[in-house]
C-alpha cells in the first residue's frame, strides 16, 4: 500500500491481533452470525490487517458490515444451495450472505475438487462483499495449489463505480482479481489488485486520515478526470487502471469486463443493472493442483528461484529494493504478529462506541 495511506504515527494505536479478533467475532455474533461464520469473517479481516491491506480490514469494513446487518440487507443465517455441479465445478446461491462469511467454504470446494481432479472452480451469486480476493487465492496456495479469485458487482452505482473507457456513467465495480502460488522458502506469490486506478475503499481511508488523492485516480460525476491532487469528494467515479485511453485505460476496463463475465454471467445472472435481480456481489473461485501439471517439489524450488530473481533486480535511483507480489504482505504479517496491528485511534473509538450501543464488551487498548 502506498505510504500516504498508512496511519500517521501520531494517530496509531497498536492492538494485539487476538484482542481485535475477539472483539470482531463478538460483534459479528451480536449481528446474528453463528460462531463458525463469525470466526471465518473475522479471519478474513484480520488477515488483511496483518498483511497491511488495511482498506479491507476492520478499519474500513466492519462498520459497513454491522450497518448492513442492522438494516437487514445482509442475511446472517444463509441457506446456501448448490444449483448446478459437476466433478470440477459448482454454482452456488449465496442467499444474501456476506461474502467473507462463506468465501472460505466456497474456495475450499474448489480446492477439494482440484485435489481429486486437478482443477476446481466455483461461482457464487447473491452474496455480499468478499473482503479482498487475495485471502481466498492464498487459501489455495497454503494448501499447495495455485489459487485464483475474482469478485464483481455494483455496476450501476450513481457514484463510486468504474467508468468504462470514454464513458460518463458507471457500468462496473472495481472488480478485483487475485492470483497466489506457493514457494518453498520465499514468501508466497500473492497478486491482488482492483481493475481501477485505486480501490474504492482507499477513498474512504484517505478521507479518514486526511490525505489527498493523486491525479488521474478518479473523475467528477461528468466523467472528467481530476488532473491535480484532490481531497476525496462525496461523489465521484473511479477510472480503470491506466486512467485515460492514451495511458491504457482500455486494459483495466477489459480486465474488469472479464471479471464480470466470470463472476456474474457465468453464474447465470446478468451484469448489475442489465436485468439482474440480484444486487449483491458475485464471486469466482478456482484452484489448480500443481501435480496435474508438473512435479510439486520442482515447482516449489523453481518458484523460490523465480521470486528471488525478481527481487534481486537492481533498484532504480531513489528506491531501496525491488519487490515481488506477496513479499511485503509476508513481511508485514511477521512484524504485526510480533508488534501488534497499528489502527487509527478513530477505529478504536468506533469499536468502543458500537460495543456500547450493541451491549458487546470491547477490550481494546
Amino acid at each position: 500500500m502506498l505510504e500516504q495511506f498508512h496511519v500517521p504515527e501520531q494517530d496509531r494505536v497498536y492492538v494485539d491481533t487476538e484482542r481485535m479478533r475477539a472483539a470482531t467475532e463478538a460483534l459479528f455474533m451480536r449481528c446474528g452470525v453463528d460462531e463458525a461464520g463469525a470466526k471465518a469473517s473475522t479471519d478474513v479481516l484480520l488477515t488483511n490487517d496483518l498483511r497491511a491491506v488495511e482498506t479491507h480490514g476492520v478499519s474500513n469494513m466492519m462498520r459497513n458490515y454491522v450497518a448492513s446487518y442492522m438494516a437487514g440487507t445482509l442475511n446472517p443465517t444463509p441457506d446456501l444451495k448448490i444449483v448446478r455441479e459437476t466433478a470440477t465445478t459448482a454454482n452456488v446461491d449465496g442467499d444474501g450472505a456476506l461474502g467473507i462469511q462463506i468465501g472460505g467454504d466456497m474456495m475450499q470446494i474448489a480446492i477439494d475438487k482440484a485435489k481429486q481432479y486437478g482443477t476446481g472452480a466455483v461461482t457464487v451469486f447473491d452474496s455480499g462483499h468478499l473482503g479482498g480476493c487475495g485471502y481466498y487465492a492464498a487459501q489455495a496456495a497454503e494448501q499447495g495449489m495455485i489459487g485464483l479469485c475474482m469478485t464483481g458487482g455494483h455496476g450501476t452505482r450513481a457514484s463510486g463505480g468504474m467508468l468504462p473507457t470514454f464513458a460518463a456513467e458507471s457500468r462496473l465495480g472495481t472488480n478485483p482479481i487475485a492470483w497466489a502460488a506457493p514457494a518453498r522458502n520465499q514468501h508466497p506469490f500473492l497478486f491482488d489488485v482492483a481493475c481501477t486506478q485505486i480501490a474504492n475503499n482507499k477513498v474512504g481511508l484517505a478521507r479518514r486520515i486526511g490525505v489527498p488523492l493523486e491525479p488521474g485516480w478518479i473523475t467528477d460525476t461528468d466523467g472528467v478526470p481530476f488532473n491535480d491532487p484532490v481531497d476525496p469528494p462525496d461523489e465521484y467515479f473511479l477510472l480503470p487502471f491506466g486512467g485515460t485511453r492514451e495511458n491504457g485505460s482500455h486494459k483495466g476496463y477489459g480486465f474488469a469486463a472479464v471479471c464480470a463475465i466470470m463472476c456474474q454471467t457465468l453464474a447465470g445472472v446478468g451484469m448489475a443493472g442489465s436485468g439482474n435481480q440480484y444486487q449483491g456481489g458475485y464471486h469466482f473461485f478456482a484452484a489448480f493442483q500443481i501435480e496435474a501439471f508438473c512435479d510439486h517439489d520442482e515447482f516449489l524450488d523453481n518458484m523460490d528461484d523465480a521470486l528471488a530473481h525478481l527481487a534481486s533486480a537492481k533498484p532504480a535511483p531513489g528506491h531501496d529494493r525491488v519487490l515481488y507480489p506477496g513479499l511485503i504482505e509476508g513481511e508485514e504479517t511477521e512484524q504485526r504478529l510480533a508488534e501488534g496491528i497499528p489502527y487509527h485511534r478513530e477505529v478504536i473509538e468506533w469499536y468502543e462506541s458500537i460495543g456500547a450501543e450493541l451491549d458487546v464488551p470491547i477490550d481494546l487498548p
